[in-house]
């Protein structure tokens, strides 16, 4: 496996384990809260407020087993062969721009629609529906099969699918307590970077 891929699968993982030891006490310093929000959590003596390190931490939490599962499985799935491509160091700043982005858009959007209800945010989701379009930009022609229903279709059309399905949902508010935005601001740092990416590129290329 890929060492960066490798490495996050194992770093979420043993934070999912330190969740089940330590609780509240590590989730409400390290999940992403609402910037207006501010409460004290009892028993474990915190305030659950918004933190700028927050943006970053919160990707590394999950809610369940299966969030869990199914986030990881998708990072092994799509991540290997983008780490390949881009190299190590570009595909860890990718995942953290998509990391960053689907943050930033999830806080602009429940400012909108919390309500002055405070509810947290957790997952890699943001970072791995990054990797996703990078996927589809990198290998575009490269065959993908859903889960179900077990249909197979080109990577370019499966993205477009999926954030089409995932704005949908967004707008309609299907699928309480899922932040689709988030997973479309992941997915929106992704391609501002591998745009840049690209007009760097070319830009060596027309000097020569």
């Amino acid at each position: 496996m890929a060492p960066v891929t490798r490495a996050l699968i194992v770093v979420n993982a043993v934070a999912f384990w330190l969740e089940g030891v330590l609780g509240k006490a590590m989730i409400v310093p390290l999940a992403l809260w609402p910037i207006a929000s501010s409460r004290v959590v009892p028993r474990v003596h915190a305030v659950a407020r918004f933190e700028p390190w927050q943006l970053l931490t919160s990707s590394f939490l999950h809610a369940s087993l299966m969030h869990l599962l199914l986030n990881m499985f998708a990072l092994y799935m799509f991540g290997r062969d983008v780490e390949r491509a881009l190299g190590s160091f570009r595909y860890l700043c990718l995942y953290t721009a998509s990391v960053l982005s689907a943050a930033v858009v999830q806080l602009m959007v429940v400012s909108f629609a919390s309500h002055g209800h405070a509810y947290p945010t957790v997952g890699a989701s943001g970072g791995v529906f990054g990797l996703l379009l990078a996927f589809a930009m990198l290998f575009p022609r490269r065959m993908v099969t859903l889960l179900f229903p077990p249909i197979p279709m080109p990577a370019w059309l499966f993205v477009a699918v999926y954030g089409l399905i995932e704005l949908a949902n967004g707008v309609r508010g299907t699928e309480s307590g899922v932040a689709h935005f988030a997973h479309l601001g992941g997915m929106f740092g992704a391609y501002v970077l591998l745009q840049q990416w690209g007009r760097e590129r070319r830009s060596r290329y027309s000097l020569r």
